[in-house]
């Protein structure tokens, strides 16, 4: 006899919003910690001309290390963990607004193609801005200037603090550009990450159903099925 599940979509309310998001932080924030020299020394390989400073990832690596050490592959980190409010908003807007669409719609199609696409829009938009001011961040080091703005020294050769730089950097690209230069790139975002979003959770929703009757591919991310729906104990509400 064919087993036929009945699988329940969880929705907003039936999370608990505090671990939801202490758990969605801590765990982006872990996640961030390990990839973020990565980012960094590919950032700086896109921008250099030819192999003038670095032959290679590895290359970078070393280079970067012995230059300015460990917090070499970190500059712009603390400005760039803003980014987490934009994924917490991400999160939100997808709920609430399939929370919202479910008025008028009982589709999970439309719900989460309109959910997906309007979690992307707000999403970049609290991103960009930071990500310019961060990817600049990234461009500076000791020596020959990387980016379009280089970080002012303390005139007595201290250096400046982490927010001091970033408060330079602000000031330049506002002097520069003006507000439109914190949104440098914004429509490329919206154009990659708006139809990403929009299509991805669809077929998110669609395989997670058909996949081994919409059972086996939700136990491979650590849900369980009991009585037809998942069981995010640990994240619903009692």
């Amino acid at each position: 006899m064919e087993d036929k599940r009945n699988i329940q979509i969880i929705e907003w309310e039936h999370l608990d919003k505090k671990k939801f998001y202490v758990f969605g932080v801590a765990m982006t924030m872990m996640i961030r910690v390990s990839v973020y020299p990565f980012t960094l020394i590919r950032t700086r390989l896109q921008v250099q001309k030819g192999k003038s400073l670095y032959h290679g990832t590895f290359d970078a690596f070393i280079k970067i290390l012995r230059a300015d050490g460990v917090t070499g592959l970190y500059r712009g980190f603390l400005v760039n963990t803003f980014t987490l409010i934009s994924g917490q908003c991400y999160v939100t807007t997808y709920e609430l607004t399939r929370k919202f669409v479910a008025d008028y719609s009982q589709s999970n199609t439309v719900k989460s193609l309109v959910a997906g696409g309007s979690a992307s829009l707000v999403a970049q938009s609290i991103t960009v801005p930071i990500d310019v001011v961060s990817q600049h961040l990234m461009m500076q080091r000791k020596g020959e200037k990387m980016g379009r703005f280089q970080v002012r020294g303390n005139p007595k050769g201290q250096g400046v603090v982490a927010f001091g730089q970033t408060k330079d950097i602000i000031r330049q690209i506002l002097r520069a550009d003006g507000l439109r230069g914190f949104y440098r790139g914004y429509v490329a975002s919206l154009l990659t990450y708006i139809p990403n979003s929009a299509v991805w959770w669809p077929f998110y929703h669609f395989y997670a159903v058909a996949a081994s009757g919409g059972y086996s591919l939700l136990r491979c991310v650590g849900f369980s099925l009991p009585r037809g729906m998942w069981d995010l104990s640990s994240l619903t509400r009692d």
